[in-house]
């Protein structure tokens, strides 16, 4: 679970501002939309919203970038370049601060930066407030600009650990990358909970792009009944026309054409010596094929939809003839079986693109009013039909705003203390709230000017 995220010149955001998921104690409504652990009440549900280039989404940018920090995709040089650019003559000092349960334990990560170089790492076992942090480890920079490294006291008095730390200090600290994935790395009884946290950021954390498109979804529905069913009866309940989802099989002689003997033999190749038990592969419009070995034969499987007109007529429809509402919809089926039954946290950026605005809605509408759902579900969106009090609890709405010095401001309707009767959609779109565009610069422009003479 998150608890909360802080960030400081990253992106839009210069001075430090903070996201949370805490309940807070005098809101009541809707109900089952908190989670009690370790004493701490979090939330489930939160949506983010924000004009165009408010900052909304540099909020997920910057939780993808320290993921991608941590998972080696991307160095400190990645933090340097998302630093807030209007503020060059300052300080360039930024920082990334996460703290989150895993397992049932609170974690506190934070990693700071200088001049695009890590000055400060370090992660706790978190207090949550109650009580004080337990130093998990620590990598700083001292005065002389050498690294130190430190650890929990069973760490430090443990005479081979003793030796992995001086190797760490020696071989391994880089100014560049986090020591929290090398750590975990290490078979040492004492960096267990290390291990515990990084799983947040490798397993827990899931982070959703707009251009993100789930892979091998038609193998996952070829193999996983309950998800197959899952899948098949909440796209049949939309009341899109589809009565049928399906995958389809065929030898991939017969998928792909026997005239295409050099692509055949290329794929042949690919398995060829046990070489992989899976292909994934795209059709030229996007389709997802999939190539398993089934029985000692190549087969391509692809997935199709069935849909029925007004009298029961039936047709059979590849997915690329759909709708990229009804495709954006399918995409989010296995992140929306993954937060409903597993604790993990899924954080989407721009929920509604490509979907009719009730489609989005009615998809958040399910998971707010499932009272047993064990996952988190955060977003970012300019769908103001989904400010409705009867499916979000008003510490679960968030609003990002751009100031006079383009840097973002971060902050929760629950700050405004509204009625629960409140109308939130017309407060928000009147700019009550803030987080709308400003039109004016618009409403003069004379677009004839610039006609050609």
């Amino acid at each position: 679970m998150l608890i909360r995220f802080a960030l400081k010149n990253v992106y839009s955001f210069f001075e430090s501002k903070e996201f949370n998921m805490f309940a807070r104690p005098k809101i009541r409504t809707p109900e089952g939309h908190k989670y009690r652990l370790d004493g701490l009440d979090l939330l489930k549900l939160s949506a983010i919203y924000g004009a165009n280039a408010a900052g909304k989404s540099n909020l997920i940018k910057a939780l993808d970038l320290l993921q991608s920090l941590l998972k080696g995709e991307v160095s400190s040089n990645a933090v340097f370049e998302a630093r807030f650019k209007f503020e060059s003559s300052k300080s360039l000092t930024q920082s990334l601060v996460v703290e989150f349960l895993q397992e049932g334990k609170p974690f506190y990560y934070a990693i700071s930066f200088d001049n695009g170089l890590i000055s400060l790492e370090e992660l706790y076992r978190s207090g949550l407030g109650k009580k004080e942090d337990e130093l998990l480890f620590e990598r700083k920079k001292t005065s002389d600009g050498s690294n130190q490294l430190n650890f929990a006291a069973n760490f430090e008095k443990d005479p081979k650990s003793q030796i992995l730390k001086a190797i760490a200090i020696e071989e391994f600290l880089d100014d560049s990358k986090p020591v929290l994935p090398w750590l975990a790395n290490r078979n040492n009884s004492h960096l267990s909970e290390v291990k515990t946290a990084m799983k947040w950021f490798e397993q827990t954390l899931q982070i959703i792009m707009p251009a993100t498109k789930p892979l091998g979804i038609t193998a996952y529905l070829d193999k996983d009944p309950q998800f197959n069913k899952f899948a098949h009866d909440t796209l049949c309940a939309y009341g899109l026309g589809i009565s049928k989802l399906w995958v389809e099989k065929k030898s991939i002689e017969e998928f792909f054409g026997i005239e295409s003997e050099a692509y055949l033999a290329a794929i042949r190749d690919k398995f060829a010596g046990n070489k992989r038990d899976i292909l994934l592969l795209n059709s030229p419009n996007g389709d997802e094929i999939v190539v398993e070995k089934e029985n000692g034969k190549l087969v391509a499987k692809h997935l199709r939809v069935t849909q029925e007109d007004f009298i029961g007529q039936e047709a059979e429809f590849d997915i690329d003839e759909l709708s990229d509402g009804t495709i954006r919809l399918l995409d989010f089926l296995p992140v929306f079986q993954d937060v409903v039954l597993k604790p993990k946290v899924y954080v989407v950026d721009e929920i509604e693109r490509s979907m009719h605005p009730n489609l989005a809605k009615e998809l958040v509408k399910k998971f707010s009013h499932d009272p047993d759902t064990l996952g988190q579900l955060i977003f970012t969106t300019h769908e103001s039909n989904l400010l409705d009090l009867s499916i979000f609890r008003q510490d679960e709405i968030w609003f990002a705003e751009k100031g006079p010095d383009r840097s973002t401001d971060l902050y929760s309707l629950s700050d405004y203390k509204e009625h629960n009767t409140t109308d939130i959609r017309k407060g928000y779109i009147n700019g009550r709230y803030g987080a709308v565009p400003f039109l004016a610069n618009l409403r003069d422009l004379n677009w004839h000017e610039y006609a050609t003479l």
